[in-house]
């Protein structure tokens, strides 16, 4: 395919905007299951790679080589035996394969193929985010561990789980959890799982998610159909869309209406608990992973529309990107946030040591205060790709400010009222075994995790500002803890950190690359990820508790 047509998309990171529309003849790359003239080598040799015993392995490597070889000596110079899904296939392994033997093979195999002639992909992007250089994640240390496991178990490396690898100990119970969501035995059927993930992606514009889901619910058996529309879903699948997109923007609206109507004996396709229950964790997750996509700016995958071309890169020097911030003054930027983080440490020491506790009606009119402050977003992105715009039903459906407005303004939910460790992992748990202790344990390691560092400095307690960091997202949430002085919000988060949180949290669509590098200039891209993993889990748990709250309310 030629590059042209690969596009109707520009380079971009999911922190960038893509422009034009996906043509059909990309649709059908992207969703043909190939049965051309690949006769070597099969999926299921590839599949080989991944095995867990070294001989096995490489006799899959020497079977993928010789296979590989084999079709470059029956062409002639110039055509092309080897599958566009192959050469993919071959390009992804060279650029994230953990394994050093599988990455090198490949590296030489598309060499080889390219000095026969055979028109070789390229990467679009030079590393996993847009955000972070590659470089600079390398420095700052992946554990080779947890991506040879993540590889053997789930045959690729994306970039998720690149940038999350700066973090291992959240990326293993992420991993674990996702995969007994998506994959393990449960209520819904495999396919149905990452169909419901491609129609919560899009509602946050994420062309990342919606390819890697669409991807799995064709592995899955999924009918290629319903990708090119929602109409032609099964009536039950679309039935889940109003709650998807209350889940994914205003989650404090949905009632035990919503539930009654999917799940009562008079309703069209009716959904048991238990299905709904697996539908509203498969929504929650893609929706809060939408955010950590955008918020840490991944580019597309090498084999994703949007992330190669097979078109010989310009020896001319690249421009700068325009979303790469450029500051006129460097030097006075290192200074003032060389001093952010000298008085933010003061700020959380002093705290730390306040005995001092407010009263319910202070700390309900601090609350109050930080829930209506004006933190305006960024940017408005003009309309998705097609690939992504086709599975969005009221697309003008978006975030709106949790604040008093007149009668009709909804109704603060206190967290003694209903909470995660009372109410909703129990709740879980019951329709949807091991899932409320997958998600629990994923929360836990999130809010209790540290480094006990912050920027330049060691041995630090970030307790406050983590705390500070999740019930700032369960404010805009319009959740309420009584036990917690949001006088703290206001003086460990400053403004330009309060911008990228709420964009990430809210609107994560609408985060750019400046937003990004404005907030902890001095701190490490490791700890902007850590806030971002943050971010990601207190909106996970802010819509499920309006979720679960609505069908606690529908069984008594």
């Amino acid at each position: 395919m030629a590059s042209g047509t690969t596009a109707g998309f520009s380079r971009q990171s999911n922190g960038e905007r893509a422009t034009g529309h996906v043509s059909s003849s990309d649709r059908k790359f992207r969703y043909q299951s190939e049965s051309e003239t690949d006769i070597v080598p099969t999926a299921k040799s590839l599949s080989r790679l991944c095995s867990r015993n070294e001989e096995e392995r490489a006799t899959a490597l020497e079977q993928l080589t010789d296979s590989v070889l084999m079709c470059l000596g029956l062409d002639r110079p110039g055509s092309n035996r080897l599958s566009q899904k192959t050469l993919l296939h071959l390009l992804r392994l060279s650029l994230s394969c953990p394994l050093q033997e599988v990455r090198e093979k490949a590296t030489e195999l598309l060499r080889s193929a390219q000095e026969q002639g055979v028109a070789v992909p390229r990467a679009l992007a030079s590393g996993p985010s847009a955000f972070i250089p590659a470089k600079q994640i390398l420095q700052e240390g992946l554990d080779q561990d947890i991506l040879i496991e993540s590889f053997l178990s789930l045959g690729r490396v994306d970039h998720v789980t690149m940038v999350m690898a700066l973090h291992p100990a959240y990326l293993s119970c992420f991993l674990r959890t996702q995969h007994a969501l998506l994959e393990m035995d449960g209520p819904l059927p495999r396919h149905w799982r990452h169909y419901i993930a491609v129609m919560a992606s899009a509602r946050h514009h994420c062309s990342y998610l919606v390819q890697q889901h669409s991807a799995s619910f064709l592995e899955a058996g999924g009918e290629e159909s319903w990708l090119s529309g929602l109409e032609q879903a099964p009536t039950k699948l679309r039935s889940l869309q109003t709650l998807n997109k209350l889940m994914a923007h205003r989650p404090w609206l949905i009632t035990e209406q919503h539930i009654q109507a999917l799940v009562c004996p008079g309703a069209d396709a009716r959904w048991s608990l238990a299905e709904l229950i697996h539908a509203i964790v498969v929504l929650a997750h893609a929706h809060s992973l939408c955010s950590f996509v955008w918020g840490c700016g991944l580019n597309p995958e090498s084999d994703h529309i949007g992330g190669f071309t097979f078109q010989p890169s310009s020896p001319s020097h690249v421009p700068r990107s325009p979303h790469s911030p450029t500051h006129e003054d460097g030097r006075q930027e290192l200074v003032d946030g060389a001093m952010e983080v000298e008085v933010l440490m003061k700020r959380m020491v002093e705290l730390q040591q306040q005995e001092e506790e407010c009263s319910q009606e202070e700390i309900i009119t601090r609350f109050e205060r930080e829930r209506s402050e004006s933190i305006p977003t960024a940017v408005v992105r003009g309309a998705p790709p097609d690939m992504v715009r086709c599975l969005v039903e009221d697309p003008d459906f978006r975030y709106e400010d949790f604040a008093p407005r007149g009668e009709q303004c909804p109704t603060t939910m206190r967290a003694q009222d209903y909470s995660w460790e009372d109410h909703g992992y129990s709740l879980v748990n019951r329709l949807l075994p091991d899932m409320g202790q997958l998600l629990d344990e994923k929360f836990q390691v999130v809010s209790n995790m540290t480094y006990h560092r912050m920027a330049m400095h060691e041995g630090v307690d970030t307790h406050t500002l983590r705390k500070a960091l999740w019930n700032y997202i369960h404010c805009l949430y319009g959740i309420r803890y009584d036990d917690y002085d949001y006088g703290s919000v206001n003086i460990l988060l400053e403004r330009s950190l309060k911008v990228f949180v709420k964009t990430m949290a809210c609107h994560p669509e609408q985060t750019t690359a400046r937003i990004y590098h404005d907030f902890w200039i001095h701190f490490r891209h490791s700890e902007k990820v850590h806030a971002n993993l943050i971010v990601m889990e207190a909106r996970l748990q802010a819509a499920l508790l309006y979720t679960l709250r609505a069908i606690t309310h529908y069984m008594r």
